[in-house]
């Protein structure tokens, strides 16, 4: 199918979902306020004294002058003083085939119980053998991997998103407890608790340990993971702009080196969509604050398949200045002939479109830093189910909340949210062997060692991830 085409039919079924995903006492984008709504209080434009008794305070976020707060906004004293807390989106776009229950460990055995004959869990994990991340392959030749030089210790990163499962066997030594915490006001910890399984599965693409051999390899498993809930586990609620801001404002004052962001708003203008100035300037206070501690935030550039650099469109986060925006890219035909002699790093040469070619869905343009490894998706394939198709999304780790308790497995999703990541986990890796390098450094050496790609600059900004070269400037 043509990538035009591709990105056509995603256009017409993001507007579908993202017009359904309102969150109940928040404003949404474009949505309208109910009566007891959320809102932001911006403590420049008045005084913590003139804020009524009867407003809530749902998140009190000094570093940034912020309040978020729940009641009547118009009992705050002056126009510009509050704007509204509206919904934020998980970026991912897609999620296919079969989950994997890694269940063998509950009935006593040794690894996940994989079909005699199919691929196994690191044979599908295209976007860690296209970087040389770890020792994925039973003929790995005489290259070094990335992970002979660092595997991320020392480093301390944020998932900020619906939760991580930390029982897991991939997760279970990675995830700080501690420190973790839940943003909502449902009354759950950190944990998905049935706020779904996007922040695990980003999770294992920073930091899976492929605890038996037999599981996922994250990019850097010996970086510690912050465990931030902003999705709540409550059917009906969702994340706030809010949750999200004070979130990732405790992310950085717990000296995190990197929060991970696969959130964002539906595409907005800036001229019509009253809602934009205000949650761009929380952002900026946000990014600011963030960098003042030496932590990136990095972003997924959204789904929607948009040039950002028009001045009617505007993506957030993603185009504040401060924010690492990442765009998504996958392979057409990863291991679709499911064949044992493809098997290996053979499968990756034989593909209809590149592992760093853009994904149909991805926003590009303005707000790109870098491009990463998100996942693609032939739709004709998908809808005619065509076997394997869903093997050019990204696979990761998942959790699946049952009547006996959350089971563990794998499963695949791509977005650009798959793609956050894989930078997030390059931060780490940095990090790990510059401990004192700032932002910007960390930053610069990201983008002057990403490589070229498909498309140009456009859709890859300095270029695709290149992690072989990264490591290796960083020591």
């Amino acid at each position: 199918m043509s990538d035009q085409s591709r990105r056509t039919f995603l256009k017409a079924a993001g507007s579908a979902v993202g017009s359904a995903a309102l969150v109940s006492g928040t404003v949404s984008a474009g949505g309208s306020e109910t009566p007891n709504t959320r809102f932001l209080v911006d403590l420049r434009e008045v005084s913590r004294s003139e804020v009524p008794e009867d407003v809530e305070v749902v998140h009190d976020i000094a570093e940034l002058d912020l309040l978020a707060a729940r009641g009547d906004p118009e009992a705050v004293p002056g126009t510009a003083s509050t704007t509204p807390d509206v919904t934020v989106y998980r970026d991912s776009t897609y999620e296919g085939g079969p989950v994997k229950e890694r269940d063998a460990k509950a009935r006593g055995g040794n690894g996940p119980a994989w079909d005699s004959g199919a691929p196994t869990a690191t044979e599908l994990q295209w976007d860690k053998r296209e970087q040389r991340v770890g020792d994925l392959t039973e003929n790995p030749g005489d290259g070094k991997t990335v992970q002979d030089t660092t595997k991320g210790e020392g480093s301390r990163v944020a998932v900020v998103d619906t939760g991580v499962y930390d029982g897991h066997p991939d997760l279970a030594d990675v995830v700080n407890a501690e420190l973790s915490e839940n943003f909502t006001t449902d009354q759950y910890d950190f944990r998905p608790n049935g706020a779904g399984d996007h922040g695990t599965h980003v999770a294992g693409t920073i930091a899976g340990t492929n605890a038996d051999g037999e599981g996922i390899l994250g990019t850097a498993p010996e970086t510690e993971i912050v465990a931030h809930r902003v999705f709540s586990g409550v059917p009906g609620e969702g994340a706030s702009t809010g949750d999200t801001v004070a979130a990732l404002a405790a992310a950085a004052t717990k000296g995190c080196d990197a929060a991970n962001f696969s959130v964002g708003y539906p595409p907005a203008n800036p001229e019509t969509d009253e809602w934009v100035s205000g949650v761009k300037m929380a952002y900026r206070r946000l990014a600011e604050y963030a960098r003042s501690q030496d932590m990136l935030i990095v972003n997924s550039a959204g789904n929607a398949g948009i040039d950002m650099t028009p001045d009617d469109v505007i993506s957030l986060p993603t185009e504040v200045e401060g924010i690492f925006g990442v765009s998504a890219t996958g392979p057409i035909g990863y291991l679709w002939d499911d064949k044992q002699a493809s098997r290996e790093d053979k499968a990756l040469v034989k593909l209809e479109d590149g592992t760093d070619s853009p994904a149909f869905y991805t926003n590009y343009g303005e707000g790109t830093d870098v491009s990463a490894a998100g996942g693609d998706a032939d739709l004709e394939a998908a809808a005619n189910d065509v076997p394997g198709w869903y093997y050019d999304l990204v696979f990761s780790t998942v959790v699946e909340q049952t009547e006996n308790g959350p089971v563990a497995g794998y499963g695949w999703k791509a977005g650009t949210s798959m793609a956050a990541p894989q930078v997030t986990g390059a931060v780490a890796l940095v990090r790990s062997l510059r401990p004192d390098a700032s932002v910007e450094e960390v930053e610069a050496m990201i983008q002057e060692t990403a490589r070229d790609a498909p498309g140009g600059e456009l859709y890859h900004g300095a270029g695709h991830l290149d992690l072989r070269r990264l490591v290796k400037r960083a020591r």
